[in-house]
């Protein structure tokens, strides 16, 4: 019993409050996450859709979250987090239930593009308020906990949108809606603005001109994000050229479901205990690995032909997945200066949207031009290479995070507003100035 309290308390123990706050959120807004889950399903066989205009939809979705991610990045800097989030949540709630009611073609396109740009405009907002809430010294639990809330609700979410679904398809949308708004009343209510100033460089640097020519200048920053739109590329095959292999295989569309329920499975079980397992060792060996495991589990499935098979390499494949996220949101804090911190946010969730964009068309061409063997076996090649730039870049990463917290600044609150939230985050940061990005 004691040893079980203690693995709680080294997991949970000790997390700002307003952290709790921002996980619930997302557990209530992941559980309500039903309308992705069955829109292509929605779409052709409820609306009487064809496979390409039901692409075309989701495809806008994924255009509209690159500009979400873009434009919510720079809002959560200089409009402020609790602000850009309370109008990203509405604007997605209104959006969700225009879409449940759209019926002309053009009308639907226009909502998907339109939900995702409010959708993914929260993304950044949040990122950088979880950021700004946790001291740099209990990161690492708190990505592991939210990543863990995220597949836990979407989990929950598959199971209860197949009910929903019975009872009519729009139900699926106003359930969305309203778990959208719950989040929204949480975060505006409990959390508060977290964003705070740091002086004249700070102004100076907000500046839209002056940020993206820090961006772009931040060849570090930008090697470790190009890093994970490969790997992004990798992981989202699963989504793409994993149930037309198994099908190929002549399993049926349940079987790939229960197949790659198991990511989830894996994960709810597993996520929690693996801060412990990789605290003190290098995120730079950690991310290799992480990456090296990936290709691995994506590379076998070029010899799968049974569903216990396929199983096996989705348990590979998550594996290196349950490593690569908390170490990844940590090193991507750690390289955000606090006064861009948003707008580095959303650099970094684009490259998810470009590899959701990008990653069925290149599978796709690949298995049609030189077959399923050979995308499998690439996907373990791109794995291998990442791990080896990994090892390569990892030092410098690691050598601009120690500078970004040598050079960090006392901060002070944006508004008188936001003094209550400035004590809390001033009683909980460690005893040094530390830069918390």
């Amino acid at each position: 019993m004691r040893t079980v309290r203690g693995w709680f308390r080294d997991t949970a123990g000790g997390l700002p409050t307003r952290f709790w706050y921002l996980w619930t959120g997302t557990l209530i807004n992941r559980l309500g996450s039903f309308v992705l889950v069955f829109l292509a399903i929605y779409l052709t066989q409820e609306r009487g859709f064809s496979a390409s205009q039901a692409g075309l939809v989701i495809g806008l979705w994924g255009v509209g979250g690159a500009l979400g991610t873009t434009v919510g990045g720079t809002l959560a800097d200089r409009w402020g987090r609790r602000p850009t989030l309370l109008t990203a949540h509405l604007g997605a709630a209104t959006m969700m239930l225009a879409l449940g009611l759209a019926r002309p073609l053009w009308a639907v396109a226009l909502g998907a593009l339109l939900l995702g740009a409010f959708a993914e405009a929260a993304r950044p907002a949040f990122g950088a308020m979880m950021i700004d809430v946790v001291p740099e010294k209990d990161r690492l639990r708190a990505f592991s906990l939210n990543y863990w809330a995220i597949n836990l609700g979407f989990a929950c979410a598959a199971i209860l949108a197949g009910f929903a679904a019975q009872a009519g398809y729009l139900l699926l949308f106003v359930v969305d809606a309203i778990t959208t708004l719950v989040t929204a009343v949480i975060i505006f209510t409990r959390v508060g603005e977290t964003r705070r100033v740091t002086g004249p460089v700070s102004r100076g640097s907000a500046a839209p001109a002056g940020a993206l020519r820090t961006i772009l200048s931040d060849r570090i920053f930008l090697g470790f994000v190009t890093l994970n739109l490969f790997a992004a590329l990798l992981f989202l095959q699963h989504i793409s050229m994993l149930p037309i292999a198994m099908g190929d295989s002549g399993l049926s569309p349940a079987t790939y479901g229960s197949v790659i329920a198991l990511n989830g499975v894996l994960i709810v079980v597993g996520q929690l205990f693996v801060p412990r397992l990789i605290r003190g060792r290098s995120r730079s060996h950690v991310l290799a690995l992480a990456t090296l495991v990936t290709g691995v589990g994506f590379g076998l499935t070029a010899f799968a032909e049974t569903a216990w098979f396929y199983g096996l390499t989705v348990l590979i494949w998550t594996l290196g997945e349950m490593l690569n996220s908390p170490s990844n949101a940590t090193l991507i804090a750690e390289l955000s200066p606090a006064e861009l911190r948003g707008r580095y946010q959303g650099v970094f969730s684009l490259s998810w949207q470009v590899a959701g964009a990008a990653a069925p068309i290149l599978g796709g061409l690949v298995r049609e031009h030189a077959g399923n063997t050979t995308l499998w076996l690439g996907c373990a090649v791109v794995g291998a290479v990442m791990a080896v730039a990994h090892l390569i870049s990892g030092p410098a990463r690691e050598r601009r995070a120690a500078e970004l917290r040598r050079v960090a600044q006392p901060t002070v609150p944006a508004t008188a507003v936001d003094a209550p939230q400035a004590a809390e985050a001033a009683a909980t940061a460690p005893a040094e100035p530390v830069r918390a990005s």
